[in-house]
């Protein structure tokens, strides 16, 4: 098949907005197809020969990636790429244990990983995310001034201060894994 047939295929599963902007963004750079993965056919898996996924960040899974692992028969013979998207800062450590927890062993080496940073506006979070932002501030409010990291002092301040660590440069390693023969 020639370069200028291949299909590329952009499906997104945001919450609150930043993995659909990444997943808009790459699939403008790359002239892919893109998705809200709750509208994907079979079809649609079927005939584009690159599938990217981009699922939002909670505790260590990423939503919708479902999509992926429950069709990775239909997939093995594509190039699969997956991205998540959350609000800590990127650390190899802990990208591998997302990676660990949602792709099992014999997957893994077919999926290429990303991880881009998000955006958190806590005001604009729904009412169980709100629960659980708030469970997880007390328990930071009570740390000992000595456990107290950056990481810890930048969550804090985003309660008060909606930030968006999106950056549109973010997508580069991803748009260079799609064209890469």
């Amino acid at each position: 098949m020639s370069e200028q047939t291949k299909k590329v295929l952009v499906i997104y599963k945001s919450k609150y907005g930043s993995t659909k902007r990444y997943a808009e963004w790459i699939a403008s750079v790359v002239n892919a197809d893109l998705l809200e993965s709750s509208k994907v056919k079979a079809d649609d898996l079927n005939k584009h020969d690159t599938i990217v996924f981009g699922g939002s960040l909670h505790a260590v899974g990423i939503s919708g990636v479902k999509i992926i692992t429950d069709n990775i028969k239909k997939l093995m013979e594509k190039k699969i790429i997956v991205f998540a998207v959350g609000c800590t800062p990127e650390r190899a450590n802990d990208i591998n244990k997302v990676f660990y927890a949602n792709f099992k062993e014999e997957i893994r080496e077919k999926i290429n990983f990303f991880y881009l940073r998000g955006a958190f506006n806590y005001e604009k979070l729904d009412f169980v995310d709100k629960i659980m932002m708030n469970a997880l501030k007390m328990k930071l409010k009570r740390m000992k001034e000595d456990e107290i990291t950056e990481d810890v002092k930048g969550l804090l301040e985003c309660y008060d201060n909606p930030v968006d660590w999106t950056d549109k440069k973010a997508i580069e390693p991803i748009v260079q894994c799609i064209n890469k023969r």
